[in-house]
């Protein structure tokens, strides 16, 4: 069941609600019953390399964090632009080179791939595009099956990114004799968790009220939530033009911290599990230096102080992730929508980057 309002006012917000659908397919169309995940890797990887441009980097990012922690393989995650910078690139039999790219289209992201086959080495596409040139480019393939994505802010494109880079995590845990079990049935939740993210929009609304009489707004978090609060920061920029901008909340003590100063900017602190100690201290003495308004997407902690708290309840760190998500598209959406933003078409932005 997709839960969706009465009247639906762009196709940012279409897509946004049709994002448990679309984490049903992926799930359905890959996930077999005896746990097996149904696409193609290559064998004796020890690292992997992803390179991707604008969300779609923020999701490499993720998938890296992931490859690292739950199948035990070094992994990183390098902008388009930067790799093609780059003098010399690894090469060797157990690089994986990985290209993700919504469109299949993205001409930074596909001189990388082009690069990468000169070297004659593995590559692994994830797009939304089949049959584009880098599905045509890449030894293996992983379909985003998203289904058409019309607005420029990606949405159900970005969450099947996600989920596509945590099961190729899986396929190599399992590969490499790690029990995936325990993934699988915490990421079976995620349509029904998602759901009730969704659920969440009159409180997301509220906050987004406070948050767009802001010139700038501050996003911080800590360890694998970063990522998202650099999507985050990237999906309120795009659609409300608001200067937005994320900083891992430790690096934003050393500095940063001072466009705090203008007390008319808040905080948006992004945080897939539980405040850690450190995490606590940092926000509690931002409040005592500046008296910040905060708005806490994530778990709530007693002694930190939140202007708004918007939180869905998940025992998974992984399937939180999606719900933080999409808790941020729809604040940033609502944000834009009170400004009178086109969401779907943004000022000097287009679809697919040429």
């Amino acid at each position: 069941m997709i839960l969706r309002k009465q009247q639906e006012t762009s196709e940012m917000e279409k897509e946004a609600y049709e994002q448990p659908h679309t984490m049903r397919t992926i799930l359905n169309t890959y996930i077999r019953e005896n746990g097996w995940i149904d696409f193609e890797v290559p064998k004796g990887i020890n690292q992997i390399v992803i390179v991707a441009s604008g969300s779609s980097y923020h999701s490499a990012w993720f998938g890296a964090d992931l490859l690292g922690s739950v199948a035990h393989l070094q992994a990183r995650a390098i902008y388009s632009s930067e790799f093609l910078l780059q003098p010399e690139i690894a090469h060797s039999d157990d690089v994986l080179y990985v290209f993700i790219t919504q469109s299949g289209e993205t001409t930074d992201t596909n001189q990388a791939m082009a690069r990468v086959k000169e070297y004659g080495l593995k590559t692994l596409a994830v797009t939304n595009k089949k049959d584009s040139s880098i599905w045509k480019s890449a030894d293996y393939k992983i379909n985003l099956l998203a289904g058409e994505e019309k607005s420029v802010a990606a949405t159900k494109t970005f969450t099947a990114q996600l989920l596509c880079m945590a099961l190729l995590a899986f396929k190599y845990a399992a590969i490499n004799d790690v029990d995936i079990n325990p993934y699988l049935d915490q990421i079976e939740t995620l349509p029904e968790k998602l759901n009730a993210t969704l659920a969440l929009r009159p409180e997301i609304k509220e906050a987004a009220l406070f948050l767009a009489k802001s010139e700038s707004i501050a996003v911080s978090a800590e360890g694998t939530s970063y990522a998202i609060a650099k999507e985050t920061a990237l999906k309120v920029r795009e659609t409300s033009y608001i200067n937005a901008n994320a900083a891992i909340l430790g690096e934003f003590m050393h500095g940063h911290v001072a466009v705090l100063n203008n007390k008319k900017i808040p905080l948006i602190c992004v945080e897939t599990g539980d405040l850690k100690h450190q995490a606590i201290k940092n926000l509690n003495k931002i409040f005592a230096d500046y008296e910040t308004n905060l708005v806490l997407i994530g778990n709530a902690n007693p002694q930190v102080k939140t202007k708004f708290n918007l939180n869905i309840s998940c025992e998974s760190q992984i399937v939180k992730a999606f719900c933080v998500t999409v808790i941020a598209q729809l604040l940033a959406l609502e944000i834009a929508t009170k400004l009178g933003r086109n969401v779907d078409m943004p000022n000097g932005l287009v679809k697919v980057v040429v």
